[in-house]
């Protein structure tokens, strides 16, 4: 196996362009799972950790662009209070120290409906930054994860940066379930981010993707503010909008029950603080 360590960004494009087999890497939590058990053969890995744009965040166009390198760690103690959500979400990946070593970029990469970073960029209307030796654009979040473990990278992109809309005001909230407290993968997960007359949702760990449940969107926002009442039908639209399979984690009516529990819960943290 090739390994390739380019010190630059552009070197890293004209690298990836020149070896669009390789597999690009940063912290590895889920690319050295994949090698390890043998899953993955790649004729070549291309490792980023040298290129220092990748593990900067800065304040852009109304919002935060977080580099692919930046890890949880750093989300949780740099950008929670501009992205609470997120942070949430960052707190349940793994142990500190797979939060000191794994990215956004990377959960983005492996494009997991389990990923636990997924759900609050989709909530949040993020958009991912795409990057080759030709050019940059940026891709809808819900555009860009595919399918399972699937993602919208052509053969010659790099994920440069996830670009995060900051609204003042906004209430965000993170829940997740799972086989025990910690170090897990979610049976299910849901983020809620309200702000101004927007509801943006997304169920996690309940679909081929992340899913967002337009229908509970709707509904939240022609809310005047919280009831258990509203609470139980927002509930139950979140349920309805899930599209969960039985596995080892968990059957699907659970799923279903569980994520219509943590909808109501969210939305009143939400509302009501």
């Amino acid at each position: 196996m090739e390994f390739l360590q380019p010190p630059t960004w552009r070197e890293a494009l004209e690298a990836r362009a020149a070896h669009p087999d390789a597999l690009p890497i940063w912290g590895g939590t889920d690319v050295m799972v994949e090698l390890n058990f043998a899953r993955k053969r790649p004729p070549a890995l291309l490792d980023l950790t040298r290129v220092d744009e990748l593990s900067r965040w800065a304040v852009e166009d109304g919002g935060v662009r977080i580099g692919a390198g930046v890890s949880y760690t750093r989300i949780i103690d740099e950008l929670g209070e501009r992205l609470p959500g997120l942070s949430m979400a960052s707190r349940t990946v793994g142990s500190p120290q797979i939060r000191n070593r794994g990215t956004v970029g990377g959960n983005l990469g492996s494009a997991s409906p389990a990923g636990d970073a997924l759900p609050p960029l989709f909530a949040a209307g993020a958009q991912v930054e795409l990057a080759s030796v030709g050019g940059v654009r940026r891709v809808p979040v819900d555009e860009f994860v595919v399918g399972p473990k699937r993602n919208g990278l052509t053969a010659d992109e790099l994920i440069a940066a996830v670009w995060v809309p900051v609204r003042p005001g906004a209430a965000q909230q993170f829940a997740k379930v799972g086989t025990r407290n910690a170090m897990v993968i979610a049976v299910c997960s849901f983020a809620l981010d309200v702000s101004d007359g927007r509801v943006g949702t997304c169920i996690g760990s309940a679909g081929p993707t992340p899913i967002r449940a337009r229908e509970a969107e709707a509904f939240a926002e022609g809310l005047d503010g919280w009831s258990d009442e509203a609470g139980r039908r927002f509930g139950e639209l979140v349920a309805a909008a899930a599209s969960p399979i039985d596995d080892v984690r968990g059957s699907a009516a659970y799923r279903r029950h569980a994520l219509g529990v943590l909808a109501q819960r969210t939305l009143k943290w939400a509302l009501c603080g």
